[in-house]
């Protein structure tokens, strides 16, 4: 490690320890106020309100989202972006004075991924590395990316498309977890796509007058359950090839009468983005030979569509190596009482948050919209404990400690492994060079080509319906 390079990292881990409470703040805010994929107006406001405070300059409405956002400072290159994230979850409502479930507001929304946490660490850790451009007099920008509706894949899908991930040489990113882990992992590519069946409807005691909606709706479902057999499996126990699916709507809803309507609604999950685009063609001619088969109507609706992610060992390594010297969160007699409080209510082993930083590897995690960056440019992500193993992940549980000071040793740990990497990239070009080198190889000469219908435009009006029940 060079002088200059020891220097920067040295001030980013005392700027990051001597500024708190802002950042404490925010997060608290965006817990307090959870709002629901697309409707995150007051949670982007807070982080773009924090950023133009600290000298970033602010593009609201990315993309033709109202919530997403882009923020720069510097100038020159390395372009680092670094993710933020603040939608909430469904139904995940808590009181953060309780250890049991307890919705301060039954059935509203709640931070049960910790995404008040993760739009507010990423943040910092951005401001972190502008003090450090700033004293250091070091070439270079970064770049905030207000990314909103990860919890249904539709933000970066839509930046994508309006090339808002275009001339970036590394993106960073982090997300709170139930452990400590540094991976340079991979993560599936995903469909979300429903389809629109339309019959006629006639009296039960006569129904060759009609065309059942439902009855194609279930053919196209047993089609697919045949199709399943003839789909290469992906490779198990890593991850496999998956196809999910419901029937959301159907009616009218009594049985004497001929359903002359019925929505499906599928999800695909696949380890390349290749073998999803296949099965997605698949499952749609399912749905047409159904239509065809009861003489009715179907319509494809494209909710979401993501590539699978390309990891990166590079700059996974710059994470490894800065958490080691950063250290996972260590959490108090009183934060693990508390966790094994929630497990104690849950009927779980009373194991608490864990302290140790997982081994270094390879492999699969959970499907994420953040794989748009990784065929952008080099991208890698830490995993930072926050909550407890074996509750399920997006659930009260987690919205309980993500509004505690575990959220908070989690955020901190988050800004300085993140903005340490970044110096690493700013100050070594060569190991810019070798994330930039892997990231060629791995891309083997494909290109990043948003996978949405050029038509397609974002849903702005998402959630707000349930936003306002609220309010």
């Amino acid at each position: 490690m060079s002088d200059l390079l020891r220097q920067v990292k040295d001030f980013i881990i005392s700027w990051n320890e001597e500024h708190t409470d802002a950042f404490y703040e925010a997060a608290q805010k965006i817990w307090e106020y959870p709002e629901l994929s697309m409707q995150e107006h007051k949670s982007s406001a807070v982080l773009q309100d924090l950023l133009k405070k600290n000298g970033f300059t602010v593009e609201s409405g990315a993309a033709g989202m109202p919530t997403a956002f882009i923020a720069s400072y510097g100038q020159g290159r390395p372009v680092i972006g670094i993710n933020a994230e603040f939608d909430a979850l469904p139904g995940l409502s808590q009181d953060s004075n309780k250890l049991e479930k307890n919705p301060v507001i039954p059935g509203a929304p709640g931070h049960g991924c910790g995404h008040n946490l993760l739009g507010a660490g990423g943040v910092k850790a951005a401001i972190a590395i502008k003090n450090a451009l700033e004293k250091f007099q070091l070439s270079g920008t970064v770049r905030v990316l207000g990314t909103p509706a990860e919890e249904l894949c539709l933000g970066k899908p839509f930046m994508g498309k309006a090339g808002c991930f275009e001339g970036y040489d590394a993106f960073l990113d982090w997300h709170p977890w139930s452990y400590t882990k540094t991976n340079y992992d991979s993560c599936q590519a995903y469909f979300s796509v429903k389809y629109h069946f339309k019959g006629s409807t006639s009296h039960g005691n006569s129904p060759w007058h009609g065309r059942s909606a439902l009855d194609a709706a279930m053919l196209q479902g047993h089609a697919v359950e045949m199709m399943r057999e003839h789909m290469y499996p992906g490779c198990p126990p890593d991850a496999a090839n998956t196809i999910n699916y419901t029937f959301t709507t159907t009616g009218p809803e009594f049985p004497s009468v001929v359903p002359d309507y019925t929505t499906a609604w599928y999800i695909g999950r696949f380890i390349t983005t290749e073998d999803m685009q296949q099965a997605l063609e698949r499952v749609t001619k399912c749905a047409q030979a159904a239509a065809l088969a009861t003489e009715t109507e179907v319509e494809r609706e494209i909710v979401t569509v993501t590539h699978h992610k390309i990891p990166n060992k590079t700059l996974a390594t710059c994470f490894h190596d800065n958490m080691l010297q950063v250290g996972v969160p260590q959490f108090t007699e009183e934060e693990q009482n508390k966790a094994k409080a929630i497990q104690r209510e849950l009927g779980k082993p009373e194991t608490g948050l864990p302290t140790e930083l997982m081994p270094f590897e390879g492999g699969y995690t959970v499907l994420c919209d953040t794989s748009e960056f990784s065929w952008n440019a080099p991208y890698a992500s830490p995993w930072i404990a926050m909550g407890m193993q074996d509750c399920g992940w997006h659930h009260w549980g987690v919205a309980r400690c993500a509004a505690d000071t575990m959220g908070q040793k989690s955020l901190d740990c988050a800004a300085k492994v993140i903005s340490m990497t970044a110096a690493d990239l700013i100050c070594q070009p060569a190991v810019l060079e070798k994330a930039q080198n892997e990231w060629k190889e791995r891309m083997a000469g494909r290109v990043y080509e948003c996978l949405l219908p050029k038509d397609m435009e974002p849903p702005v009006h998402l959630n707000a319906d349930v936003m306002e029940k609220y309010k």
